[in-house]
């Protein structure tokens, strides 16, 4: 499975943005699909995940301000993300996991978050 990321760029404090994730190859069945974050010198982080039961899932720092959604049928996830924080800079990373292919990881894209 292949992922490709969008949506990342520089945002001031308070401002909103969106990313988008397009998985493709083989792909038989997706059971979650998901957004991490890593921030230089921190560990890799679970934002925000979902199943495709629609269960959803937010780490506490975003809970209220991201917005995780996904379209099944074209294998896609977005994350908005709202009210952003210069703690939310990280490279933030599309996550699927899919029922014969295992895991991948999408290449990351950069979300700065700074006046």
């Amino acid at each position: 499975v292949q992922l490709v990321e969008s949506g990342g760029g520089l945002v001031q404090p308070g401002g909103s943005l969106r990313l988008s994730c397009a998985a493709s190859g083989n792909i038989f069945s997706i059971n979650v699909m998901a957004w991490y974050r890593q921030a230089p010198g921190k560990e890799r982080e679970v934002v925000a995940d979902i199943s495709n039961s629609g269960s959803i899932n937010y780490a506490d720092s975003v809970k209220g301000r991201f917005t995780i959604s996904r379209d099944s049928a074209k294998n896609t996830v977005d994350l908005q993300m709202n009210s952003l924080k210069p703690e939310d800079t990280a490279v933030y990373l599309c996550y699927v996991w899919e029922a014969i292919g295992g895991v991948s990881w999408g290449q990351g894209t950069q979300v700065t978050v700074s006046s």
